[in-house]
């Protein structure tokens, strides 16, 4: 079954999006996290009541929470809930997801505290651990079995490219999911498994055994594109244990263990980096073997940051095409031309090259790990994960020809103050000429 485009009426959003050239690091500092208080911490509320769980759980603020944990239960994003069936509902200009997105859960919850996430350590004095909105949505819980007995028996009409398991910071995170991946490539043959791993919790060992237990891609949710943005929003600065240097050390040791095209990492641009810091960090994957996969920063409800401006269009456009052309077309950093303040103002590239590019519109879909469509197409399309349909940041389908004079609209206007492209001029990639 294919996920056919819906023509259904544009969904309406609350925010509007002032005129930015790019978000500055003065202007994206997080709220600082606020005490929670003591019988609202480590899910206590939920293990208080403890509510036994029957069947599949939608996020309801009238009701109490189960007590639910996996592996036993998983969340799944609303997108995926939709395409396998368990729930009903629309989804603006396509009728499915192609990949199961499973979150782990818990009554504790994630106990990280990223300043951008929905998840994050601070809500527990707001919300469960399983009613809060994660990447814009909420995550229905579901029984692991049930989700098992859907796929094995076609339920999900062919539909999923590809599973992945998203770990948290929890103690049982590494454990379950291990047995979660198990119970999965023991019964689903033809659906490969990726991991959103945790670094925080795991070792090179950890590594090695997911890839022996069989899963196809490992991923690592660097998100911050320099180690000052880092600290900032998953940090010390936000009461949060990730560190820069644990996270590099995991996916190297995927680069090794994994071998080339089978890992990457997910990058947010529009938190306070530069250009130059996000395709940096671009290219450095690349020079490893792997890919990168981009999310535009958006507000999240709730979060420490959902007071703050999403990424500019001009912006994200401009990244998202330099990002491609490096992944998928073996062009480099060093090519590429930079102002004083590290954004791209030459893709260093003749101006058909580009133009070929852009007008295949696969630039702007959404990336992540790959499914069955072709190795640049991602099965991983998180439909308006990261915007409102209004104003797509990551198309979850293929571009149609007013989408794609919208967005080359945008790399115009983002690439205003320089030409679009250059003549094969050849760039030192810090904005100074050879």
């Amino acid at each position: 079954m294919s996920c056919l485009e819906m023509p259904r009426g544009t969904v309406p959003d609350f925010l509007g999006e002032p005129r930015r050239a790019f978000n500055d690091g003065e202007t994206m500092q997080p709220r600082a996290p606020l005490a929670v208080p003591v019988d609202a911490r480590n899910g206590a509320r939920v293990k208080a009541q403890d509510v036994r769980p029957e069947g599949v759980y939608r996020p309801n603020y009238n009701f109490l929470t189960p007590n639910m944990r996996s592996p036993d239960y998983v969340q799944m994003s609303t997108a995926a809930a939709i395409t396998l069936g368990v729930m009903g509902g629309y989804m603006y200009r396509t009728s499915c997801t192609r990949c199961l997105n499973l979150l782990l859960t818990y009554p504790e919850g994630c106990r990280a505290n990223c300043a951008y996430c929905g998840l994050a350590r601070h809500r527990e004095a707001e919300r469960n651990y399983a009613d809060r909105n994660f990447i814009r949505v909420d995550w229905p819980a579901v029984p692991y079995d049930q989700v098992l007995d859907i796929v094995a028996s076609g339920g999900d009409g062919g539909r999923f490219h590809r599973m992945c398991i998203s770990m948290i910071t929890h103690p049982r995170s590494d454990d379950d999911t291990r047995v979660v991946l198990k119970k999965w490539v023991e019964r689903i043959k033809h659906i490969p498994v990726s991991i959103l791993s945790n670094p925080t919790t795991m070792m090179r060992a950890d590594v090695q055994e997911l890839k022996d237990l069989g899963a196809d891609i490992f991923t690592v949710a660097l998100d911050a594109c320099n180690p000052e943005v880092f600290d900032r929003t998953r940090g010390r600065g936000v009461q949060s244990p990730h560190s820069w240097d644990k996270y590099w050390e995991i996916l190297r040791a995927a680069a090794d263990i994994f071998g080339p095209e089978r890992f990457g990492a997910h990058l947010i641009v529009g938190m306070g980096e530069s250009d130059r810091d996000v395709l940096t960090q671009v290219q450095t994957i690349r020079d490893l073997g792997g890919h990168s996969h981009m999310f535009a920063f958006f507000p999240e409800r709730g979060s420490l940051m959902d007071h703050l401006p999403p990424v500019p269009r001009p912006q994200w456009r401009r990244i998202q095409l330099a990002r491609y052309l490096m992944d998928y077309r073996d062009h480099r950093l060093e090519r590429m031309r930079f102002d004083e303040n590290g954004a791209l103002i030459d893709f260093g590239l003749p101006q058909d090259e580009i133009d070929a590019v852009i007008d295949a519109g696969t630039a702007f879909r959404t990336s992540g790990c790959p499914g069955k469509e072709a190795d640049d197409v991602s099965a991983c399309d998180r439909p308006y994960g990261d915007s409102p349909p209004r104003d797509i940041a990551s198309y979850p389908f293929k571009l149609n020809r007013r989408d794609l004079r919208e967005v080359r609209r945008q790399i115009e206007a983002g690439m205003a103050a320089a030409p679009i492209a250059a003549e094969s001029r050849e760039g030192n990639g810090d904005g100074r000429p050879e």
